[in-house]
C-alpha cells in the first residue's frame, strides 16, 4: 500500500521538544500535537483532555436534541434513549482515553432532565434510574479487556502490560496476581 505523503503527519510523544524535521519521499512531514484517529483524539503530551472535550460536546448535543424533542419525559423512555444514543459515545475506545478527572467521569446533564430527582445527589439519582456510574462502566470494560488478554482472545499479551506479582496481600490465595508495569513509555515504543 502506498503512503499518501500529504496525509502523513509527525507527532512527538515525549516531554521535551525535538527540533528535527522528518521527510518522506522528499516532502517534509507536517508536525502536529493533536491528531484524530478512528474517532479518538491522540495528544502528543499523552493527556486525554481533548478527547474528553470532544466526547462531552457530542453527548451534550445529543442530550439537547432529546430534551427538545421529547415532551413527556417518562423515565423508562429517557433511560432507553440515554442507553442507545448517549452511552455508546461515552464508552467508545474508553480503554485508550480513560478520563482521570472527576469532572470527566460524571454526566449530570442527563440526570437534570428529571425534575422530580433534582433534589437528590448524583449517586441516588443513578440508583433510582437503575444505571451505573460512568466510572463503574469503564472499570468493567477494563476488567473485560484484561480478561480477554489473559485468556489469549486478543493479539496483545497480558505480559506486555502487566507483571505477575506474588507479593500482593488480600487476594485470598488467588494464583493470578497482576501488577501494572511501571512505565507508559513501554507501550509507545513498542514496534507495531
Amino acid at each position: 500500500m502506498e503512503f499518501n505523503v500529504k496525509k502523513c503527519k509527525l507527532m512527538h510523544v515525549r516531554r521535551d521538544k525535538v527540533n528535527f524535521k522528518y521527510t518522506m519521499k522528499g516532502n517534509t512531514l507536517q508536525e502536529t500535537s493533536l491528531e484524530k484517529d478512528l474517532g479518538v483524539v491522540i495528544s502528543g503530551d499523552g493527556k486525554t483532555l481533548s478527547q474528553c472535550q470532544q466526547v462531552y460536546n457530542k453527548v451534550i448535543r445529543i442530550l439537547r436534541m432529546i430534551n427538545r424533542t421529547i415532551k413527556y419525559k417518562e423515565r423508562r423512555i429517557m433511560v432507553r434513549l440515554y442507553k442507545s444514543l448517549v452511552r455508546p459515545h461515552l464508552g467508545y475506545c474508553v480503554s485508550a482515553w480513560s478520563p482521570h478527572y472527576l469532572k470527566d467521569k460524571e454526566l449530570h446533564r442527563f440526570t437534570r432532565m428529571f425534575k422530580d430527582l433534582r433534589q437528590r445527589n448524583y449517586g441516588e439519582i443513578l440508583k433510582s434510574l437503575n444505571l451505573w456510574t460512568l466510572e463503574e462502566r469503564w472499570n468493567r470494560q477494563d476488567l473485560i479487556e484484561v480478561f480477554t488478554m489473559y485468556k489469549g482472545f486478543t493479539w496483545l499479551s497480558i505480559d506486555e502490560l502487566f507483571e505477575r506479582d506474588a507479593n500482593i496481600k488480600g487476594s485470598r490465595g488467588h494464583t493470578l496476581r497482576l501488577k501494572k508495569k511501571q512505565s507508559v513509555r513501554y507501550f509507545f515504543h513498542r514496534e507495531w
